[in-house]
């Protein structure tokens, strides 16, 4: 245990550049704190000794604002920063490195018995707020968007945003196939993709509402001058606008029911 505990104290420098000695580090970081009361508590815990684990559990969340059943199994060098509001349940498991800020809730979704709490796997980074529920797990190097709430297994390497959360990023790759969403260098905006898309069916609307304008101005004079090739040459380029058009709504639309489905609310 103490090997463990000079772990999760270095890794707080690497992490966080607002520490600056070792001595601040020791006194005012309450996610350190909070550790060192589990690491206490869950090894009484391990030996059965009845009341005390909890006892410890509930004056570390006095104290630190983090509440940490004495049961959940953490591993080496996790750094909880700020802490406050941060709630582990008794079944959690969370792998060696893993990040974790403010109001995150690692909870369940009931009152299922037996493995209910998720599973967090090594280098992992959980934003403010964000919420994983229920007995899933969450691979290895995966970040969590800040108030993302999780509901399903997250594969290693991924970027998961949104209520529910979704993924948007695996292996530094987006998930979908547009130049611009692959060079983003931040998290998207889902509110912004739907409305913009919802932009574009106005604008494909207006378009449609033109071509028909345009058909109808052509086929008027058709049976006075025009010839069969012109014909042919017309209905060629209107069927490229609608196969253009086409593949624009079928775009759009997957934005809009994203949104609609919660990944922007």
């Amino acid at each position: 245990m103490w090997n463990t505990l000079v772990t999760d104290f270095q890794v707080i420098f690497e992490r966080d550049p607002a520490a600056r000695n070792w001595l601040e580090v020791f006194l005012c970081y309450p996610g350190w704190h909070a550790l060192v009361f589990h690491r206490i508590a869950h090894s009484f815990q391990q030996i059965k000794i009845p009341f005390l684990p909890r006892l410890i559990s509930n004056l570390a969340r006095l104290f630190t604002g983090v509440e940490i059943h004495p049961s959940a199994q953490i591993g080496r060098g996790v750094f909880i920063d700020h802490g406050m509001g941060v709630v582990i349940g008794e079944t959690a498991i969370i792998g060696d490195y893993v990040t974790i800020y403010q109001g995150v809730t690692l909870g369940g979704t009931g009152k299922e018995t037996g493995k209910r709490h998720p599973t967090l796997g090594r280098e992992i980074v959980v934003g403010a707020g964000a919420k994983i529920l229920g007995n899933i797990s969450i691979g290895d190097r995966v970040n969590i968007g800040a108030g993302s709430i999780v509901l399903r297994d997250v594969p290693d390497d991924c970027t998961v945003v949104g209520i529910p959360a979704r993924i948007v990023r695996h292996r530094g790759q987006s998930i979908k196939d547009t130049e611009q969403q692959t060079n983003r260098e931040h998290l998207p905006d889902p509110e912004a993709e739907a409305i913009k898309a919802l932009f574009e069916r106005i604008k494909s609307l207006e378009d449609e509402i033109d071509r028909i304008r345009h058909s109808t101005a052509v086929y008027e004079p058709l049976s006075t001058s025009m010839r069969l090739s012109e014909v042919s040459h017309a209905n060629s380029h209107i069927n490229l606008q609608d196969l253009e058009r086409h593949n624009s709504i079928y775009s759009s639309n997957y934005l809009i029911q994203e949104f609609l489905d919660g990944a922007g609310i």
